[in-house]
């Protein structure tokens, strides 16, 4: 792919996200797509939305799970970035047509105290640059036809990365924790839609440990020459598998003693 392509696929994806109309699969336009170009069009997506006034208040780590690696045959997780017009509050209500095809995936939330970047960044510095942990539930929508009608292909992980890695919105819960009081492998949460229990799991399944999903997005920033600031949020990958929420749709994602979170969709 050309920049100028980038530049384009970039404001085809911008336009989705404004008039709520998905477009074609970019995999299968451009076949010979790679990884460079798909961070390429996210960097563009980034480009356009601060021109448009917005603020990046974090990153979100996705692909954490070897499930959906081997889903998407990859060996490595994807990233993509939070803007300021993504947070909802705990407890908070989703406006009907905000969002396509919502769905919900169940996180710990690490927000930093001091920067973190450089090639060799360690599970150390993690620990060291973070304020805090709390439960949070992101929010993924898709710009992107998941499944070309007419060929039955299904979109690929340079799909998902292109569209910002499906994300759409952040919720934290109210509760916050030291990075180092407990054991994060075992952080799990009970995620229920309209009261019924949908999906379950534990930190483990986030590279057998949430603190070095981290790790590993402040190396791969590393070599775009950027890295994580003081305040930002990081969503440090789901450890369920995605929760659809159509229309009316309640979900609470109980954490146990590690606090709870709650949207709802109009």
């Amino acid at each position: 792919m050309t920049p100028q392509d980038h530049v384009a696929a970039a404001a085809a994806l911008l336009n989705a996200e404004k008039t709520g109309q998905q477009i074609g699969i970019l995999s299968l336009q451009h076949p010979d797509m790679g990884m460079d170009d798909a961070y390429a069009i996210q960097n563009a997506i980034y480009r356009a939305k601060l021109a448009q006034g917005r603020s990046v208040i974090g990153w979100k780590i996705g692909l954490t799970s070897k499930a959906m690696q081997y889903a998407l045959n990859i060996d490595i997780p994807d990233s993509g970035i939070l803007f300021d017009d993504m947070q909802f509050e705990h407890g908070a209500t989703v406006p009907a047509g905000r969002f396509i095809q919502p769905r919900i995936e169940a996180e710990i939330a690490f927000v930093l105290k001091a920067p973190l970047g450089g090639a060799d960044v360690t599970r150390a510095d993690v620990i060291a640059a973070t304020d805090f942990v709390a439960p949070a539930i992101e929010i993924l929508d898709t710009r992107i036809v998941r499944v070309d009608t007419a060929s039955g292909s299904a979109r690929t992980v340079y799909d998902t990365i292109s569209d910002n890695a499906a994300n759409a919105g952040i919720v934290l819960g109210a509760d916050r924790h030291r990075v180092d009081a407990m054991d994060l492998r075992w952080v799990g949460a009970i995620t229920s839609r309209n009261g019924v229990v949908e999906e379950t799991g534990l930190g483990a399944g986030v590279l057998n440990d949430p603190v070095e999903s981290v790790v590993w997005l402040a190396r791969r920033m590393a070599q775009y020459g950027q890295s994580i600031a003081p305040g930002q949020v990081i969503l440090s990958g789901s450890f369920i598998r995605p929760v659809e929420c159509p229309s009316g749709s309640e979900i609470r994602a109980d954490f146990g003693s590690f606090g709870s979170v709650e949207i709802a969709f109009e």
